[in-house]
């Protein structure tokens, strides 16, 4: 791919806009579903319990996610429009368990302590100040509730083409210096190996990556 053509997929990859948008949003739900699954079987969930995904992306994953207890409530939170739409068509048979809202990346549009659980996947390289993002996600969620943060190992991401367009990149060291800074105390690093497919051809590729499991 030429370097425009590797722009625009780091730019659609961060904010998926439009028709390119959408094509781009099936494209991360096929990739990114182990690390997605993962990350849901990590938050045990249990029958009652109100969770928030920030970065829902097409939420194509979202059945296997109330198929895991009785009588869950979703919030998805995205700041892409063409994502919010998309989710919503994509689960409209869960229109009674699931809302989808969009926001402007910085500030969660909710009370203090209102989620049970909480996770996002692949989404902290694009957050403009993360500690202060972080400290939001402490705010939101109780106190006996559990955050879940997936991302990719910096090692495989500096392979990719695309992640030097407004990336950050950390690695389990940077991370856990970066959650130290914030309001959270306690944090279990576990870290994963998948087979994928790559996201600018279709040769298969090894991604490492590390599943948080981060409590107040």
């Amino acid at each position: 791919m030429e370097q425009k053509d590797l722009k625009i997929l780091a730019q659609n990859l961060a904010n998926p806009q439009g028709e390119k948008g959408v094509e781009i949003g099936e494209m991360m739900n096929a990739t990114n579903i182990g690390m997605t699954l993962e990350s849901i079987k990590t938050l045990l969930i249990e029958d009652d319990e109100h969770i928030l995904e920030i970065g829902h992306g097409n939420a194509g994953h979202l059945k296997s996610l109330l198929n895991k207890a009785k009588d869950l409530t979703y919030t998805g939170i995205d700041i892409s429009e063409t994502m919010r739409k998309e989710a919503e068509n994509l689960n409209k048979e869960f229109k009674d368990q699931a809302d989808f809202i969009l926001y402007e990346g910085r500030k969660l549009p909710f009370e203090d302590e209102v989620f049970d659980k909480i996770f996002t996947v692949n989404t902290v390289y694009f957050w403009d100040n993360p500690v202060e993002f972080l400290n939001e996600i402490y705010r939101v969620l109780k106190n006996t509730g559990t955050f879940v943060l997936t991302f990719a190992q910096r090692d495989f991401m500096e392979k990719l083409p695309f992640t030097k367009f407004n990336f950050n990149l950390y690695n389990n060291d940077e991370m856990e210096e970066l959650i130290s800074e914030s309001r959270f105390k306690r944090m279990k690093i576990s870290e994963k190996e998948e087979e994928i497919k790559s996201k600018t051809g279709d040769e298969l590729i090894k991604r490492n990556y590390t599943v948080l499991t981060i409590k107040k």
